[in-house]
């Protein structure tokens, strides 16, 4: 039974690699006569600024609740704005009002904006829905994802704010894709707080017409010792996931199910060893996978656990003791990684052995950031 199925997968999988991978380096790498792989080097800082009135919605991004529901979050410079959306599919005509909570949060001399989050739905799959947030501001609208196979999704890790990522969002732009899936290091703020606005503003275009699902990267942790222990205070507040959807704990780290494919987000930037939560976590959702519902399972996570390149070079191997086991055991058909900035491939592959069972590794993290790209 075991073999068979991994024989199925090896036949299907390209297929929809193809699907995943058509997006993830825009900024094609080109082969040198000496082997080695380059591109341009990392371009400048893009700073975006804020062009609307305080009471209009800015930073506006969608996300995945539940099989029907979305999840609107935006910010706002006045604190009395309402958390409101009002929504409908006609254009300029809202029939359905739907209210939800705000937070804010402080870091340092930084004070943030008024952050909305609203739960919108129940949802008709494949139908393009029109918005406004807060009751003031631009319409915006979205498509939501189909009910069956196919379904496109666009992976990007590492994205940041540079030239290089206005390129790749404008390469993304040009396809017509159900969910952005980002395995971490969104806006490479590092404490500049004001670099998380830019960064929300920067991406708007974007995340508010199609859900973009998230989890950490090591840029996010922004914490000090005993000044500012608290980390990924900036990440949760602004970019929540339906964690709670899945029996998580955590903000960093949770499932989704969506189109027959079952999405898991981990977090290695928190505990992942056999008596963390997340491990346990890890156990109780991959046991609850119904493959006659998801067929697909698909993993993302930061650090690779595999990667040939020297940058980076054995920080995901911890957490690839503790966890590939179960991935393996579980059939995962697919895992994502960011962090190293170049884009890797591997065979099937389980415990540093070619494994025809095993998942498909794939490392892209070149979305844009303003490091540039990691050379051997």
């Amino acid at each position: 039974m075991m073999m068979a199925k991994c024989n199925k997968s090896l036949v299907v999988i390209p297929l929809l690699l193809h699907i995943l991978c058509f997006l993830l380096f825009p900024q094609l790498l080109q082969s040198q006569g000496n082997d080695l792989v380059s591109r341009q080097p990392s371009r400048q800082l893009i700073f975006t600024p804020h062009k609307r009135s305080d009471s209009d919605p800015q930073q506006v991004h969608i996300s995945l609740v539940g099989n029907d529901h979305m999840r609107v979050s935006w910010i706002t410079e006045d604190k009395h704005t309402k958390s409101a959306v009002d929504y409908g599919t006609t254009k300029g005509e809202y029939i359905t009002k739907a209210m939800g909570e705000h937070t804010s949060y402080q870091y340092f001399l930084y004070k943030s904006g008024k952050i909305h989050h609203v739960v919108i739905g129940p949802l008709r799959p494949s139908t393009t829905y029109y918005y406004k947030c807060g009751g003031s501001g631009p319409e915006f609208s979205f498509k939501t994802p189909p009910p069956k196979l196919p379904i496109e999704f666009v992976v990007v890790g590492d994205l940041g704010q540079t030239e290089w990522t206005a390129s790749t969002l404008k390469h993304v732009d040009s396809k017509d894709y159900d969910v952005f899936l980002l395995p971490g290091d969104l806006s490479y703020a590092d404490s500049h707080q004001a670099l998380w606005d830019s960064f929300g503003r920067l991406v708007e275009p974007y995340t508010s017409r199609r859900p973009w699902m998230v989890t950490e990267g090591n840029h996010e942790i922004e914490s000090f010792p005993i000044i500012h222990p608290h980390s990924f205070e900036a990440y949760n507040a602004r970019w929540p996931m339906p964690y709670k959807e899945s029996g998580s704990t955590s903000n960093l780290y949770y499932s989704f199910e969506v189109t027959s494919t079952h999405v898991i987000m981990l977090g290695s930037y928190i505990d992942f060893d056999a008596h963390s939560h997340q491990y346990k976590w890890l156990q109780s959702d991959l046991a609850r996978i119904d493959r006659n519902r998801t067929p697909w399972v698909i993993a993302l996570l930061h650090a690779p656990w595999y990667n040939t390149n020297e940058a980076h070079q054995g920080e995901g191997e911890d957490m690839r003791q503790a966890m590939e086991e179960l991935l393996y055991e579980a059939h995962v058909d697919l895992v994502f990684a960011g962090h190293v900035h170049a884009y890797e491939r591997f065979a099937r592959i389980y415990d540093n052995k070619a494994d025809s069972c095993g998942p498909l590794y794939v490392t892209i993290g070149d979305g844009g950031n303003r490091e540039g790209l990691a050379l051997r």
